[in-house]
């Protein structure tokens, strides 16, 4: 749980890092941080995946709730990088609009993301016992 705890953490950022990179009109290096962050959501996102494949007979009801939450969390965090990138190649290119909207998807995805992300530390915080 700590090393996706860890990817987590790192993608958010990556991303926070690329965002800002962007609104700069650094484009090269907005895109190689949204990579990044999508690589850090994935890593995740694969553990888990493969942990809930694998366990989830062994599981106990608050860790299959981290893992669900965790999921939904990571999901729209991918599809946020995912239209951030968008807005990249577009702003890039010179398609203001497009790439506005683009970056405005992608943070009404983030901001989506912040319910599960919320859900997912007071699990933690209700069960540190089982999370140490």
């Amino acid at each position: 749980m700590p090393s996706i705890s860890d990817s987590i953490v790192q993608g958010d950022k990556d991303y926070n890092e690329s965002v800002e990179l962007l609104n700069n009109k650094n484009y090269e290096e907005s895109s190689q941080k949204a990579i990044s962050a999508g690589d850090n959501y994935n890593s995740s996102l694969n553990k888990l995946l493969e942990i809930k494949e694998k366990f989830s007979k062994d599981l106990n009801d608050v860790h299959k709730d981290y893992i669900d939450t965790t999921i939904k969390e990571l999901e729209l965090k991918l599809k946020a990088v995912d239209d951030l990138k968008e807005s990249i190649y577009y702003l890039r290119n010179y398609y203001n609009y497009t790439g506005s909207n683009y970056g405005s998807e992608a943070n009404d995805y983030i901001y989506e993301s912040l319910t599960y992300q919320n859900q997912r530390n007071e699990i933690v915080q209700n069960n540190s016992e089982l999370f140490n």
